[in-house]
């Protein structure tokens, strides 16, 4: 029971990459916080993803550490956000949980790339792709934007809410961070690095304030920073030129009416993973010479 527990735990504190089951326990009680249903689908899609790892018969400690339950976690939270909770939608989450653990299993196979959320987000880019053929009655309706002043603090909290789909209360934010610091002080730190940093350049690139106040140009950002930051000076440089290039993607999406999820946060730690590469290649070669 109390590895079952743990694992669940460390399936939920793996979206903000923290191997620890009491943080993913706070992340979760920060959800249900928001919402019970919310909470429960997180579970579901948590359960689904991991049972579907253990069925599979993949690496035990890879399991247990969680690494076959976030995206899982992610594509039930998803669920809730974007369909009516009915059976059909129910049944959809179980299957795209199972194909979550699949893809992570393919990007697993492999050394150019880690996956990171990206099997959530190819999951339910595709669910959502198929429910609008098929299911159409099923999809909730995009909310309204509603003029705002700025909300400074609701900004900073909901950043870090954001990232598992939390834009309601800014109580689950705050609990998440929480979670990140029992884990780890430095990650917290690159945490609020990351949100003051999204709401300075969103203010002053002129991101409209429903935006800003509502978390949603600086979630990827909190990704990226706690992805690549450390305690060195070309961590710290990484993490922040890495947030920069999330909330120019995260804003060139949304411009285009994308459904972004978390691929800005993906692509933008793919592209410092890059540009690192060439710049030691770079040093190896001029040691050649």
């Amino acid at each position: 029971m109390n590895s079952t527990l743990f694992t669940l735990g460390r399936g939920i504190g793996q979206v903000m990459f923290q191997n620890n089951a009491l943080s993913g326990i706070i992340m979760l009680l920060g959800i249900f916080l928001n919402s019970w249903q919310i909470g429960l689908l997180a579970l579901a899609g948590n359960g689904a993803g991991i049972l579907t790892a253990y069925l599979s018969g993949y690496k035990q400690e890879d399991i247990r550490a969680g690494l076959y339950g976030f995206n899982g976690t992610l594509v039930g939270i998803a669920i809730g956000v974007f369909m009516q909770i009915s059976l059909v939608s129910l049944l959809l989450m179980i299957i795209a949980s199972a194909f979550s653990t699949w893809v992570t299993r393919l990007f697993g196979s492999q050394r150019w790339l880690p996956g990171f959320t990206a099997p959530f987000i190819i999951t339910v880019w595709l669910l959502l792709g198929i429910c609008s053929f098929f299911f159409p009655s099923l999809l909730l309706p995009s909310s309204s934007v509603i003029e705002c002043k700025p909300d400074l603090f609701r900004a900073f909290s909901l950043n870090i809410g954001q990232v598992m789909f939390q834009g309601e209360t800014i109580v689950s934010g705050l609990f998440f961070l929480a979670a990140i610091f029992i884990n780890s002080r430095l990650n917290a730190f690159y945490v609020v690095m990351a949100s003051l940093l999204s709401v300075v350049v969103s203010l002053f690139w002129g991101v409209e304030y429903s935006m800003l106040n509502m978390g949603l140009m600086g979630y990827n950002g909190v990704l990226c920073a706690i992805a690549l930051g450390d305690k060195t000076w070309k961590g710290a440089f990484y993490s922040v030129l890495s947030v920069l290039i999330s909330i120019l993607l995260q804003f060139t999406g949304m411009k285009f009416g994308m459904v972004t999820l978390t691929a800005p946060f993906v692509l933008s730690v793919w592209c410092i993973m890059g540009i690192n590469k060439l710049a030691s290649g770079k040093k190896r070669l001029n040691v050649l010479g």
